[in-house]
């Protein structure tokens, strides 16, 4: 089984990125250019470009087109904790809808990320969830694909976190995140219930058991006005 088409060209884009092809800063090509180079349709394109997006290697400017993203500034925040945690400790009721859910060849961030050795392949979902049925956030988590032997789908997708220390004995440790803003698109915005181009807090994260495995690395958009981050130091 190979990868999508998307990732593929996804991996080359980075690495084009990587390599020095574009610098930080500089704007890439015009997507028809480049669908026209892959020889794949605009949607396709636009799809690896919004993955490299998501992953904070790339950012739209409105008006301007696609540039290599610059450095920003980081922020730890502390611990690790369940989306599931996260509801209940706010006094509501958790739950999720999953957009897809197949098992894959992992991209090229996803290997590094996730420290993933040759041939192994990865979960990664898409799921929406939501605080007493009001949408919070969409994301898109990948896992390793040996760490949910045995799992069901339903076990994963509702609560990953408790199913790990319940069924396998395994304990999130700590994470690192990133977090910055952007705008909801069409898609987004639609699976949310809010408007295009309305404020999203973008985040991504690496989460690690408590023996330091990576175990999931996540793409999550939280409705600016139905989240915030709290950061301790």
């Amino acid at each position: 089984m190979g990868s999508p088409v998307y990732i593929q060209i996804h991996n080359e884009l980075r690495k084009s990125i990587e390599d020095g092809k574009w610098k930080v800063g500089s704007k890439i090509p015009a997507e028809r250019e480049l669908a026209t180079q892959f020889g794949v349709s605009r949607m396709t394109l636009r799809q690896a470009i919004q993955t490299l997006v998501d992953e904070g290697v790339l950012e739209r400017r409105v008006g301007s087109g696609t540039f290599v993203a610059s450095s920003k500034v980081q922020e730890k925040m502390a611990g690790v904790t369940s989306f599931t945690d996260l509801m209940q400790a706010a006094g509501k009721k958790p739950s999720s809808k999953t957009v897809s859910y197949h098992l894959t060849i992992p991209s090229e961030s996803e290997i590094e990320k996730l420290k993933l050795k040759e041939g192994e392949q990865v979960l990664r979902m898409e799921r929406v969830r939501y605080g007493n049925d009001v949408p919070l956030c969409y994301e898109v988590a990948t896992v390793p694909a040996d760490l949910i032997k045995g799992f069901s789908k339903a076990e994963i997708t509702s609560s990953f976190y408790h199913t790990l220390e319940s069924k396998a004995d395994l304990h999130p440790g700590h994470a690192t995140q990133r977090v910055s803003a952007a705008n909801a698109n069409e898609r987004i915005a639609e699976l949310l219930k809010i408007r295009r181009g309305d404020a999203l807090l973008r985040m991504t994260q690496i989460s690690y058991l408590q023996d330091g495995r990576p175990f999931e690395y996540v793409h999550a958009q939280y409705v600016g006005n139905r989240f915030e981050f709290v950061l301790e130091k």
